[in-house]
């Protein structure tokens, strides 16, 4: 089943990189009321960490020499970016995957795209009370995030470790606690917010956790004891369809898809899954 789910998800996220990848090329014409607006001031949301510092150090600066002024705006949670964006107060954010888009998309009835992939630190089971995955016991306890995407991501995780297994044939983005039909250690799944894994770990034997929230608690990457071996997940830029063909949005994907950009994700965030447009190390 590992290899399944890895092949599905990275077929997907490739399939979806290239097909967007020309965003801001469509050929529909637009209505007034739908035009782009063009502008020299762009708020961007992010959540704190590596995607603010990326925007911070790297994006801005190439930015403000087009003669753009760029806000940040920082989130600590995974629903207020695009509830922000929708209501206007954002031109664009940099948080979320795909899945995870396209779940909240649906539930809170928002019409927002996606536009460029950005690096994204990998999702992974960090030790809790227990060092490796070889002490995993008879009713160890795991964090997950509670998220249905983010969710799913853990289940999958934990099915291709052989902990858990999942129902055959069930959709892997949307897995749920549900579809396990063999859990043979009795692992107690835990879920709590995503910001909250970090500090759980003291509480559970294992925790999964997403990257921008393991690095913000200043856990490093090459910490975790695995890591979720899919490129579904790299993250994405989102904005509302209207601004689509805005030439401001076309300055900020070239910003996140420089030269210069990529020789700074490679110096300050080695190990990130990468763009899928970037090349053979986002295959």
């Amino acid at each position: 089943m590992k290899k399944l789910w890895s092949k599905a998800l990275t077929a997907s996220a490739l399939a979806l990189s290239l097909v967007l990848a020309g965003c801001g090329q469509g050929n529909d014409a637009a209505t007034a009321s739908d035009k782009p607006v063009e502008k020299k001031e762009i708020t961007i949301g992010t959540t704190p960490g590596m995607f603010a510092d990326m925007v911070r150090d790297s994006v801005r600066p190439q930015l403000e020499k087009k003669g753009y002024t760029l806000k940040l705006v920082e989130f600590t949670d995974y629903v207020r970016p695009n509830i922000a964006l929708a209501d206007g107060d954002l031109d664009i954010n940099v948080f979320q995957h795909k899945p995870y888009l396209d779940l909240f998309k649906e539930q809170h009835k928002l019409d927002l795209i996606e536009v460029f992939q950005v690096p994204t630190a990998p999702l992974g089971i960090y030790p809790g009370k227990l060092s490796s995955l070889d002490d995993i016991k008879e009713g160890s306890s795991v964090a997950v995030s509670n998220d249905p995407s983010n969710n799913a991501r853990a289940l999958v995780m934990l099915d291709e470790l052989g902990w858990i297994k999942l129902k055959e044939g069930v959709n892997p983005l949307v897995a749920l606690k549900k579809d396990i039909v063999e859990n043979p250690k009795n692992i107690q799944i835990v879920e709590l917010e995503a910001a909250q894994l970090p500090r759980a770990r003291a509480d559970v034997d294992f925790a999964v956790i997403n990257g921008n929230y393991a690095i913000d608690a200043g856990i490093k990457p090459t910490e975790a004891l695995f890591q979720e071996p899919s490129f579904a997940y790299v993250n994405w830029s989102a904005v509302k369809p209207k601004d689509k063909d805005a030439v401001w949005l076309k300055d900020i994907t070239e910003a996140y898809n420089s030269d210069e950009f990529k020789a700074y994700v490679d110096q300050k965030f080695p190990g990130f899954k990468l763009p899928a447009i970037w090349g053979e190390q986002a295959k």
